[in-house]
C-alpha cells in the first residue's frame, strides 16, 4: 500500500514517526516550511523524509497544480494528511483509489472545525476522542474510520493533552494500519445532525478578563499555553503572556475583579469575579504592585 503523507504540525512528526516504525510504506511527504516568524506547533517533515530517504515537497498550497501533478507521479494508494489546516478540494480527494484519511481530536461528529484542543480546554470539557476519518469536501464531516475516546482531568493543559492525543492517536495507527494494508478496515458514517463547527479562534479570544470566574480565567490560561501562544493581560499598554495559574478561593465580596491582592516573584494574586487567580508563570519584566488593578 503506497502512502503519500501530508503534515506540517508536531503531531504530524509523531504520526509520520510511528508510520514510519511500523514499516508503512511512504513513498512520499508534503509538507510547508518553518515560517520566518515564529508561530505554535509548526513542523518541517523534510528532515524526516530526507533521514529515510523518501522524497518529499515543501508547499504552501496543497491544491495546486504543482502539488496535485508531484502527488499523482508518486502513484498513492492512498494519503495520510495529519495535521494541515486547508480544506482539500475534490480533485485530489479522488487522486487515491482508497481516498484520504484525516485526522481531528475530538468525538466527531461532535466539534468540528478550528483549533480543537484549545476549544476543549477552553469549555472545561472532561472528555474527548482522537478521530481518523476519511475527508469528504466538507469540514471533517466524511466516514470515521478509528475513534478512541480519551479523558480529561483537571490539571490538564495544551501540553499534556497534547501528548495525551499522541499517545492514542499511536494505538490507533497500530490497529488500522494492517486493515488498510489487507484492504478490510471498518467505515462508520457520521450522524451530521449531531453536528457543530468551532470557529477560528481570534486575538480577543485569548485576552485574560478579570470578571470573569476563576474557573474560565484557570480554562482559558491553560487551554493557550504552550505549544500555543500563551493567554494575555493588559498591563501599561503592553500584552503580559501568562503561562500558568491557580484558581483560589477568596471570600471577598467587596473587592472588585481585577485588582492585584498580594505581589512577589512566585505568585501575583488577582482578584476574579467570584475569588481569586494566581498567576505562577508569566513575562511581567517588572511586577504590578499590590492595589493596582489587570
Amino acid at each position: 500500500m503506497r502512502i503519500i503523507f501530508i503534515g506540517s504540525v508536531n503531531f504530524s512528526a509523531h504520526m509520520l514517526q510511528k508510520l514510519l516504525s511500523l514499516k508503512a510504506n511512504v513513498v512520499g511527504v508534503c509538507t510547508r516550511a518553518l515560517p520566518k516568524e515564529e508561530k505554535s506547533d509548526r513542523c518541517d517533515l523534510s528532515a524526516i523524509a530526507d533521514k529515510h530517504t523518501i522524497p518529499s515537497l515543501v508547499t504552501e498550497d496543497i491544491n495546486a497544480p504543482a502539488t496535485y501533478a508531484w502527488i499523482k507521479r508518486h502513484k498513492p494508494d492512498i494519503i495520510f494528511c495529519f495535521g494541515w489546516s486547508a480544506l482539500i478540494k475534490k480533485e485530489l480527494l479522488l487522486l487515491p483509489p482508497m481516498g484520504i484519511v484525516g485526522f481531528h481530536p475530538t468525538k466527531l461528529p461532535h466539534n468540528r472545525g478550528r483549533h480543537p484542543l484549545i476549544w476543549t480546554l477552553v469549555l472545561g470539557l472532561k472528555e474527548s476522542a482522537a478521530t481518523f476519518f476519511f475527508m469528504r469536501e466538507g469540514a471533517d464531516d466524511g466516514e470515521i474510520l478509528s475513534q478512541k475516546s480519551f479523558t480529561i482531568s483537571y490539571e490538564d493543559d495544551a501540553r499534556t493533552l497534547y501528548a495525551k492525543v499522541i499517545a492514542t492517536a499511536s494505538q490507533q495507527l497500530e490497529t488500522f494500519l494492517p486493515q488498510l494494508q489487507k484492504r478490510e478496515y471498518p467505515s462508520q458514517p457520521q450522524d451530521h445532525t449531531k453536528a457543530n463547527i468551532w470557529r477560528k479562534r481570534s486575538y480577543k479570544d485569548g485576552i485574560i478578563d478579570f470578571k470573569m470566574n476563576s474557573r474560565t480565567i484557570y480554562n482559558l490560561v491553560r487551554a493557550l499555553t504552550r505549544p500555543y501562544p500563551g493567554a494575555v493581560l493588559r498591563y501599561k499598554e503592553q500584552d503580559i503572556t501568562v503561562w500558568r495559574i491557580k484558581e483560589l478561593q477568596l471570600d471577598m465580596p467587596n473587592i472588585e475583579p481585577g485588582k492585584v491582592l498580594q505581589s512577589s516573584a512566585d505568585s501575583i494574586v488577582v482578584k476574579s469575579a467570584d475569588g481569586a487567580v494566581a498567576i505562577l508563570e508569566h513575562t511581567f519584566e517588572s511586577l504590578p504592585k499590590e492595589g493596582e488593578y489587570l
